[in-house]
């Protein structure tokens, strides 16, 4: 009896990724026959569970039900899905520490000690870093992501870095996590280009637009698009610094959203950057740790400069 009940188990753990398993696949995993397989299926069933069989051909699916018992995790799962629930904090939606708290008591309370003692490891060995960034709604979230999956054009109230007050309309395409941000990319209908939006500064109109055909952002690739736009794009002070090293070399030591490296030869390449000041500029290219030349703009040559005397006057001069 316990055999079978543990079989059950395994088959059910199978059957949940939601995909069409054939019965001979199954019984194949659980060393059983099709036909034993048939009988724990109709167990399975007996028990509540939507199991649905495939037409055509014999094979099973777990449907979609309005009660289902707890989810099968296996020890791999378990810790990954505490872990989820755990960085969740940090995604920078309102409320989710205290949504995530909660669910990670619910899996704690429903594992046997063997799983609940690791997931209580990872829970207490790991703390979340560095400043929290502003937050979003999840109202706000679900209702740009559902006008991205269903190409709906959306219309929004929109506040600049300078705080200049806009309505947009736009054709959303990707919500992207960044640096402690939420940012949408899309097409504006008005200015006819790309842009990239703070989601935390934007208050969308309901209901979305009409639909519209979906495009594909310069590069086909809406993160690298995104690095690039806020590698210079929003920044008061730009520049083009001359790196004495390979592309490759830069690439390598570029944090994401810094700027964006484009090779000269075998032996340089430009690093295109922005920041708030000269002096964040100056500090930014010296921490990448190669030679490089600076041509302007005059206030960088300075703040460079600067940067120079300042790291001689840090160190003390050897004695005759």
């Amino acid at each position: 009896m316990v055999r079978s009940s543990a079989r059950l188990l395994q088959l059910l753990s199978l059957l949940q990724s939601h995909r069409h398993r054939s019965g001979a696949e199954l019984a194949d995993r659980l060393g059983v026959t099709v036909r034993t397989v048939r009988r724990d299926v109709e167990r399975l069933r007996q028990l509540g569970y939507p199991v649905q069989a495939s037409p055509g051909h014999t094979g099973y699916r777990l449907g979609a039900g309005a009660v289902l018992p707890p989810l099968l995790l296996d020890d791999d799962e378990a810790v990954a899905m505490a872990i989820g629930l755990r960085t969740a904090a940090a995604s920078g939606v309102t409320g989710i520490d205290e949504t995530a708290a909660a669910a990670l008591s619910k899996l704690e309370g429903v594992l046997p000690a063997r799983l609940r003692q690791r997931v209580t490891v990872v829970q207490h060995a790991t703390v979340r870093a560095g400043h929290p960034g502003p937050t979003v709604g999840p109202d706000v979230l679900a209702t740009i992501s559902a006008a991205c999956y269903r190409r709906e054009r959306l219309r929004f109230d929109y506040t600049d870095h300078h705080g200049g007050r806009s309505t947009r309309l736009v054709e959303p395409h990707t919500l992207v996590s960044f640096a402690r941000h939420w940012y949408l990319l899309a097409w504006d209908t008005d200015r006819d280009g790309w842009r990239c939006f703070r989601v935390d500064r934007l208050r969308p109109w309901t209901p979305t637009g009409p639909r519209f055909v979906r495009r594909e952002p310069p590069g086909g690739d809406a993160v690298a698009y995104l690095t690039r736009q806020l590698s210079v794009g929003p920044w008061p002070v730009r520049t083009s610094v001359t790196m004495h090293e390979p592309a490759a070399v830069v690439a390598e030591r570029v944090w994401p959203g810094m700027g964006t490296v484009e090779a000269v030869d075998t032996a340089r390449c430009l690093l295109h950057l922005g920041a708030e000041t000269a002096s964040d500029l100056a500090w930014m290219v010296a921490v990448i740790g190669v030679d490089f030349t600076v041509t302007g703009p005059p206030e960088l040559v300075d703040a460079v400069r600067a940067l120079g005397d300042r790291c001689r006057r840090a160190v003390p001069r050897p004695e005759p």
